[in-house]
């Protein structure tokens, strides 16, 4: 089953309908969706996503989607505006969703988040300031390194990593939404 956002189903620029068409391209046949009047391609290439470790005062902060049904709690990601680096979109996001202000960033590594289609940039940010959440989120959790529990996929990875470089080895839980 995959989450990724629906493939479209007509043409950007004539509005024909796409059709799946497989043409020999430079690693060889592949098939894609293609415009068969103007020969536009959708190449369904990986969504960046950012994502940030907070340490917030020695703790971990999580928080909760207000559209998610169930209690995870999770890393605050958003996705990078056009004109701003990695750095900036993270240091944007973490100010918009908790009002935080991020001290020091570090990259923590890239992940690929294949079931949505996406490809996860993840930092370790320290930030500091009064948490008040946007209407995004609707509950924050601060965890010691030591209770905090990482999920299998997506950014529970760089959780993981994240808590292996501090000495604490990760227990890992089902995320579920």
């Amino acid at each position: 089953m995959s989450d990724s956002p629906p493939s479209p189903r007509f043409c950007p620029q004539c509005a024909t309908p796409l059709r799946e068409v497989t043409l020999d391209e430079d690693g060889g046949a592949k098939a894609r969706l293609r415009c068969t009047a103007c020969g536009w391609t959708h190449w369904n290439n990986p969504t960046p996503v950012l994502a940030a470790v907070i340490e917030y005062r020695g703790q971990v902060l999580l928080a909760r989607n207000a559209a998610w049904t169930g209690r995870q709690f999770a890393l605050i990601t958003g996705f990078m505006e056009a004109g701003e680096t990695a750095e900036q979109g993270i240091a944007r996001e973490i100010r918009e969703e908790t009002n935080l202000e991020t001290q020091s960033l570090d990259l923590l590594g890239v992940w690929s988040f294949e079931r949505m289609n996406q490809i996860i940039i993840a930092y370790h940010a320290v930030a500091d300031g009064e948490i008040r959440l946007s209407p995004e989120l609707v509950e924050y959790k601060l965890f010691d390194l030591d209770r905090v529990k990482c999920w299998p996929a997506g950014t529970g990875q760089a959780l993981a990593q994240w808590l292996r470089s501090r000495g604490h080895e990760p227990e890992f839980t089902e995320f579920r939404r």
